[in-house]
Parts: structure tokens; C-alpha cells; sequence
């Protein structure tokens, strides 16, 4: 079912997802259930599977020189979104990025979830390599998140790369893309951000998800600027605790973001791990209740692949 479909047969009230990494390779699928199976409790009408693209590392050859190595760490999410279907009975939402693919590579991605029947995408640039300091599109790939989205937009419509026929058997993908309350960090200003999310949206682009924040003024403006600006998409609030102290200067540096001055004071004055955690836990169920009654359509957790402050957060408020 269509993530909108979902939105839409809850009458209003607010729904709970969240989001998982694919397991480091050598890790078995049961990774996977152990992180899901706490949440099942709450009953998500759909989960999100990540994407990571390849990363590369520098082997020494035997002449002293370094060679540059390709490599995964993880396996591939489109599989791990047909497990996670077939054993628990709900949507899986895999994310679709230009990093890493080809064109002809994102076709073939594209057949096969149709043919597993999933009717979701998240569609995104992705992040740079660690090695790089800027993104640097796949040979043969596509540049922009609104190049991918145009792909699936074809693809909906039946039409294929290298053919002139178009094909009567279509998929029906909803399609989402990222926001970002906090102005995307390469965009000059946030009015350009909101004329490229703007310009998704009118490509088709069915629902938003935005990036974590900590600060729910800030998503509540960003609803307001992307009604002001006609977007009038469900926008679903990204969110994930406070789980290490580290994370103070880790979020704000990785995901450009800004953290409230309570939080951050608070997480300062704890003592141990323990402490941190609760502090973040607590600061999220209330974040979380403001959402609620300002009406979002759902929550969305970053639990990356660790449940157990998603599931605390989760038994306070549903």
C-alpha cells in the first residue's frame, strides 16, 4: 500500500515508523529482526531501509604502491525490504540513490521491486564518500535527486532506458524525497531550497521526509513555508534521540543541524551513558507529544538499527 494510502485510512491520527541501516556484511539477517521486532508493538504501517553506496579503501601492493579498492560494507536494502515483507506482513520503503548506480543499474533496482511488489521509494542524492570532500556522481549515473525522481516518474509511466516501445506493464511507485527544516547545507539560502523541493514535488513526488531536528519550531516553519510555497504533500517529521554525548558535536557537524540549548546543557551535566540516554529519551517523548498535537501524520525514527530508546519513546506516547 501507498504510504499516502496509509496516511489517508488513519483519519488523522498519527501513525509510527522508523528507519533501519542494512547490517554490516558478515552479519545475518536476524540483525535485522532483532531491531525490528521491539517496534512491531506499535504496529508500523511501513518501514524504511537505507541505502549506503560503495566506499573505497588503499591496499599496499607488493611494489610499495597504494592501490584504490571499491568496496561495500553492507548488503544490498532492496532484498532486505522483501525479508522484511514476507516476514512481517508490513510496507518496506527502500531508499533509491544516485551515488553508487548506474542508470542501467537503477532500471534493474526498479524491475525488481516491482516484481516483489513494493510500492514505495525514498528517493535521494546521497552523501559523499568518506574519501571524498564533495559528492561525485557514478559514471554512468544520475547527478541530481530530481534526475532519479524523473527516472521512477518513467518508469510509472512504462517507459524503460534503450527502448522506444513503451510497455503496458507499469509500476505505481510513490515516490518520496528528503526535506530539510534546517536548509539543506549546500543550498545558498532556503529560498532555493524550497524552489528545488518545490520543483520535486511538481515532478511527482508524493510525500516528504525531513532530516532530523531537535527544535519543533523549526519543522512547524517548514510546514508553513512549503504551504506558503504550494506544497502540499504529508510532510513526516524525521526524528532520533540523543543516545552519546559525542552526538553533540557529531549531528551538528554530519547532519548540519542545530540543538536546542536545554539539551545540549542537560546531556553536558550527565554523568555516565546511562544518563545521557534518559535525558534523550525524556526530551524526545516531549517533542514527540508537541508533534502530535500539532497533527503530523506520522512519526518517523532514525533507530539506526538500535531499537530500544525508539521503543521507550514509542510506549510513552502511543
Amino acid at each position: 500500500m501507498k504510504i499516502t494510502d496509509h496516511i489517508k485510512n488513519a483519519n488523522g491520527k498519527t501513525l509510527f515508523s522508523f528507519e533501519l541501516l542494512p547490517p554490516v556484511k558478515g552479519q545475518s539477517i536476524q540483525w535485522i529482526y532483532d531491531a525490528i521486532d521491539p517496534l512491531m508493538e506499535f504496529n508500523p504501517p511501513f518501514i524504511d531501509v537505507t541505502y549506503h553506496r560503495e566506499d573505497y579503501i588503499y591496499k599496499q601492493q607488493a611494489n610499495g604502491l597504494l592501490e584504490k579498492v571499491s568496496y561495500r560494507k553492507r548488503p544490498g536494502t532492496v532484498a532486505i525490504c522483501a525479508a522484511i515483507m514476507n516476514k512481517y506482513k508490513v510496507d518496506a520503503v527502500p531508499h533509491l540513490i544516485c551515488g553508487g548506480f548506474t542508470k542501467e543499474e537503477t532500471e534493474n533496482a526498479l524491475i525488481d521491486m516491482q516484481f516483489l511488489g513494493i510500492d514505495n521509494v525514498l528517493v535521494l542524492r546521497g552523501d559523499a564518500r568518506h574519501a571524498d570532500s564533495s559528492f561525485i556522481p557514478t559514471p554512468g549515473g544520475h547527478c541530481y535527486a530530481t534526475e532519479l525522481l524523473q527516472h521512477v516518474k518513467d518508469h510509472n509511466e512504462g517507459k524503460y532506458l534503450h527502448e522506444d516501445v513503451k510497455s503496458d506493464d507499469t509500476s505505481n511507485f510513490c515516490i518520496g524525497v528528503a526535506g530539510y527544516p534546517e536548509k539543506h547545507f549546500e543550498a545558498p539560502n532556503l529560498k532555493t531550497d524550497f524552489k528545488y523541493l518545490k520543483q520535486k514535488v511538481d515532478m511527482g513526488a508524493e510525500f516528504i521526509v525531513t532530516q532530523m531536528f531537535f527544535d519543533n519550531q523549526k519543522y512547524f516553519d517548514f510546514v508553513k513555508k512549503c504551504r506558503e510555497n504550494d506544497i502540499n504533500v504529508p510532510i513526516i517529521p524525521g526524528l532520533k534521540p540523543i543516545s552519546a554525548l559525542g552526538q553533540l558535536i557529531a549531528l551538528p557537524k554530519i547532519f548540519h543541524i542545530d540543538l536546542p540549548e536545554d539539551l545540549s546543557e542537560a546531556i553536558q551535566d550527565c554523568k555516565n551513558i546511562k544518563d545521557v540516554k534518559k535525558v534523550g529519551t525524556e526530551f524526545m517523548i516531549q517533542q514527540c507529544k508537541e508533534l502530535i498535537d500539532f497533527g503530523v501524520p506520522v512519526l518517523h525514527f532514525y533507530t539506526m538499527g538500535k531499537p530500544e530508546q525508539t521503543y521507550d519513546i514509542a510506549k510513552a506516547i502511543f
